[in-house]
């Protein structure tokens, strides 16, 4: 495993961007899965559903305490924006799920001090 991807499966507060109650989404089960790892979810999705019994919320700026990885659920077309606004919150890290690349806006998030996985699972990543 690279050391990104060990730096940010140890980290606590996931935001979970495209996280909705759709049970048949790969966010809804890659959410529960990191939940039952020990991880504190956030979903993120216009709907601000709650999933998981957490709260969502419309927008990465509208959570109102420290989030430590963006977990990217979005195309890659849509991906940018969410990366910058991972910035603008403080975020740790930026994970962009598996088929999910873009290249600037990993390098603009690296460059700010985030840490970044592109095209990968944290389901698939875990080990242990």
């Amino acid at each position: 495993m690279d050391a990104s991807v060990d730096r940010l499966l140890k980290l606590e507060t996931w935001a979970v961007v495209g996280l909705s109650d759709n049970r048949s989404r790969a966010a809804w089960d890659v959410a529960l899965f990191l939940q039952r790892k020990g991880k504190r979810i956030v979903p993120v999705h216009p709907s601000a559903a709650t999933v998981h019994g957490e709260p969502g919320y419309a927008a990465l700026a509208d959570i109102p305490f420290p989030v430590d990885v963006v977990d990217c659920f979005v195309r890659s077309a849509l991906v940018g924006p969410v990366a910058d606004q991972a910035v603008a919150i403080g975020a740790q890290g930026v994970w962009m799920q598996l088929g999910v690349l873009d290249l600037p806006a990993a390098e603009r998030a690296e460059a700010a001090g985030l840490t970044v996985v592109m095209d990968r699972c944290p389901k698939i990543e875990w080990r242990g």
